[in-house]
């Protein structure tokens, strides 16, 4: 154990003093930083930035249906003809102009008007005029039937079914969804951890195997010593590079925010589909409504989550390190890696899909279920599942305990695996093993 001891602060402290280490812990706060002011200046001038379209309506309908909204303002020709308002739209650098010609029919009319613009036009704006001629033909056909201005505002008008559990508790809707994404974000969280600092245990291996000075360290310790010092050595340094990034890039924030007012408000305003309609107008949730979700957010299990988050991040980086630092053994350089690389993410990329969209759908359905007990995936996958709690209505207590334990041993048994790999690995020179010869190591 001392020498495991040894073997972890030496390669701890070889990292932490690395100069790119260093360098990338003191400039990878201020590039995300800066990377999250400049997202949101940018979003604030492109929400600044309004689309003008001209209108030439020469027929008795739609007459006051293009209305201004926050993105996209409407400006009426009078007495023009339509060469005349095209070369006034380019002209004056407008984003483009809409002609509807006479007629003494709505159906007709709407089909033989156009939108000519310089460039193909945005989507979002194709919508937008779309919707006021498909809600002015929706509302003149029912007219023809009798359904009055009042009464088709009332068809029109939609509806939200309340929902309630069995004793009385109300739901929201989304709230799932949000919860989903909140456990999401702590297993992409290690989902990065292992990309990144799974790499380093795997460069650690080749450099040493490069410069021979493994040759000289097992003479004192065993492979198997070596490897896990290397493994807890190096996510100690990724610990500490990760908890240094979080505290000086929220620090960071809130200087650059007192100090230059900048206002991330823009980052949260979803793009409207249709910006010009009198109903997308002044559309907010109202304050009882942001407070019964604030209510349902506080209500997460933030203790238990945190805990898991640690427990699952610790047991899902041994497993990925673990098969990292035998790929490292069994070749010579960082190009042989590559043959490796691809299985190894490919559960971890499986995991944030297929986790994503089985929680949303159905969390405690069986292919949510199934990945959140499989070793490989389940870091992932049952951190979307723990915000909506433990027991009833959650994840099974049964469930969360099984996972643990399938980590465990599957950690244990990826290590003795991969020991037997790199003893045989690390001593291999000038050779590029194939999956048939790992095999073989696994037998030694």
């Amino acid at each position: 154990m001392n020498k495991l001891a040894l073997i972890i602060k030496r390669e701890y402290l070889a990292k932490v003093r690395n100069k790119s280490f260093v360098i990338m812990t003191i400039l990878s706060p201020i590039l995300i930083v800066g990377m999250v002011v400049l997202i949101a200046y940018l979003t604030k001038v492109n929400d600044n930035d309004k689309r003008i379209i001209t209108v030439l309506n020469e027929s008795s309908f739609f007459q006051d249906d293009f209305l201004t909204g926050n993105q996209t303002a409407f400006i009426y020709f009078k007495s023009l003809d339509l060469s005349t308002a095209k070369d006034s739209t380019l002209n004056m650098g407008y984003y483009g102009l809409l002609h509807i010609p006479e007629g003494n029919d709505l159906q007709s009319v709407s089909e033989k008007a156009y939108f000519y613009t310089k460039e193909a036009p945005n989507t979002l704006v194709i919508d937008q005029l779309e919707s006021v001629f498909s809600e002015r033909i929706r509302a003149n056909r029912l007219q023809d039937l009798g359904v009055s201005e009042r009464q088709f505002k009332e068809i029109g008008s939609g509806f939200d079914l309340r929902t309630a559990t069995f004793e009385g508790e109300e739901n929201l809707k989304g709230i799932n969804e949000i919860k989903a994404l909140i456990g999401g974000g702590f297993g992409y969280l290690i989902m990065m951890f292992i990309v990144i600092y799974g790499g380093f245990v795997m460069r650690s291996v080749i450099e040493e195997k490069t410069s021979r000075i493994i040759e000289i360290i097992i003479s004192a310790v065993k492979p198997f010593h070596l490897m896990l010092g290397k493994i807890i050595g190096t996510s100690l340094a990724g610990v500490t590079q990760f908890a240094i990034w979080i505290i000086s890039a929220s620090l960071l924030m809130l200087v650059v925010l007192g100090v230059f007012g900048i206002d991330l408000s823009a980052l949260e305003a979803a793009p409207q589909l249709s910006p010009g309609l009198p109903v997308a107008e002044g559309v907010s949730p109202t304050a009882e409504t942001l407070q019964t979700y604030a209510s349902e957010l506080y209500k997460i299990p933030w203790a238990v989550l945190i805990v898991s988050f640690i427990v699952y991040f610790i047991l899902g980086y041994l497993i990925y390190s673990s098969i990292y630092a035998a790929i490292g053994a069994a070749v010579d350089n960082e190009t042989d890696t590559q043959q490796f690389i691809l299985p190894i993410i490919m559960p971890l990329v499986l995991a944030i899909y297929i986790g994503f969209f089985s929680v949303f759908n159905n969390p405690n359905g069986p292919i949510a279920v199934g990945f959140s007990l499989f070793p490989l995936t389940s870091p992932i996958v049952m951190l979307m599942r723990l915000p909506a709690g433990i027991g009833e209505g959650g994840v099974p207590l049964w469930e969360l305990v099984t996972s643990i334990i399938l980590l465990v041993l599957t950690f244990i048994g990826i290590v003795w695996l991969a020991a037997k790999i790199y003893r045989v690995g690390i001593l291999m020179y000038g050779k590029k093993p194939t999956y048939k010869e790992l095999f073989k190591w696994l037998r030694y």
